[in-house]
C-alpha cells in the first residue's frame, strides 16, 4: 500500500485482499469505523429528528464495506480518501432511496415558504422566523429546523450518480466530479455573485452564529466537536445552525438553483 502502515495493518490488508479473510476483515472495518462515524455526524446535523442515526450509521456501515471489498492497495490513493466517497456516496443513496424527508415535513415547509413570501410582499423586507413562527403559531426554533430541512433536501435531491451506467469513477470514487472549466462565462459570473452574496450574508450573523457556520462548513467539525470547542451543549449547537441557515437561505437557495 503507497500509505505507511503498522506491521499489523499490513497483515490485516494481505489477509483480506489475498483470502478474503474474515477476521481480517472484521479487524479492517473498526479500524476505520471513525470515517462512518464522521460522516453520519456531519450528515445527520442537517436531517430531521424522525431520521434515525442508526439507520444512517447502518447505511455509512455498507458503504465502508463497499470500499473495502473494491479498494486496490497498490494504487497510490489513501484508503481514508477513497472510503469517505463511498461513505458518503453510501449514505446519500439510502436516504435519496427512503425519501427520509416526511410528507408532514415537507408540507410544513410549504407553508413557511408561502408565509415568508406573503410577509414580505407586506413588510418590503425578508421577515425573520419570529415573524414567520408568530403568523403560523408555532415556535421560532420549528421554523428554522423546518427551513434546513427543506433546503439540505433540494442539495440531496441534486446528487446523482452518472447516468452513463458505469459503477466506478477511474479512480474508484463511484461518482462525478464537477468539471468547473466546462462552466459558461455567465454561469461563473452568477456563480461567484452567489458566492459574494453568501460571504456578504455570513458577515451580517452574529459572532457566534459565523463561528458555528465556519467551523462546521470550513474547518469540517461535527457540532460534537463545535460544542467542546464553545463550551456548549451539542442541542445548543445545533440551535445556533438552524438559526443561521435560516437567516442564509435566501443565498442558499440563489447557490442551489443555480
Amino acid at each position: 500500500m503507497a500509505i505507511c502502515l503498522s506491521p499489523q495493518e499490513q497483515q490485516w490488508w494481505e489477509l483480506w485482499t489475498k483470502k478474503q479473510d474474515v477476521d481480517a476483515v472484521n479487524h479492517l472495518v473498526e479500524r476505520y469505523d471513525y470515517l462512518v462515524n464522521y460522516h453520519v455526524q456531519r450528515i445527520s446535523a442537517h436531517l430531521p429528528k424522525s431520521v434515525s442515526k442508526d439507520d444512517v450509521r447502518s447505511l455509512g456501515m455498507f458503504g465502508l464495506y463497499d470500499a473495502l471489498k473494491k479498494f486496490d492497495p497498490t494504487r497510490d490513493l489513501k484508503f481514508d480518501t477513497y472510503a469517505s466517497f463511498r461513505i458518503r456516496g453510501s449514505i446519500m443513496d439510502g436516504l435519496r432511496k427512503e425519501d427520509w424527508l416526511p410528507r408532514s415535513v415537507r408540507d410544513k415547509a410549504k407553508k413557511v415558504e408561502q408565509t415568508t413570501e406573503r410577509l414580505e410582499q407586506k413588510l418590503q423586507r425578508p421577515p425573520t422566523s419570529w415573524e414567520v413562527a408568530a403568523e403560523l403559531e408555532v415556535t421560532q426554533a420549528e421554523v428554522e429546523e423546518i427551513v434546513k430541512d427543506s433546503l439540505y433536501a433540494n442539495v440531496l435531491s441534486m446528487e446523482e450518480k452518472p447516468k452513463d451506467g458505469r459503477e466506478d469513477h477511474k479512480e474508484g470514487i463511484g461518482y462525478s466530479i464537477p468539471d468547473e472549466q466546462t462552466r459558461t462565462p455567465q454561469d461563473s459570473i452568477v456563480r461567484k455573485e452567489n458566492f459574494q452574496e453568501l460571504a456578504k450574508e455570513i458577515r451580517q450573523l452574529n459572532e457566534k452564529e459565523q463561528l458555528v457556520i465556519s467551523l462546521f462548513y470550513h474547518e469540517e467539525l461535527t457540532l460534537t466537536e463545535i460544542g467542546h470547542v464553545l463550551e456548549l451543549t451539542t442541542s445548543r449547537i445545533s440551535q445556533i445552525h438552524a438559526k443561521a441557515i435560516y437567516k442564509l437561505r435566501h443565498s442558499l437557495r440563489e447557490m442551489i438553483e443555480a
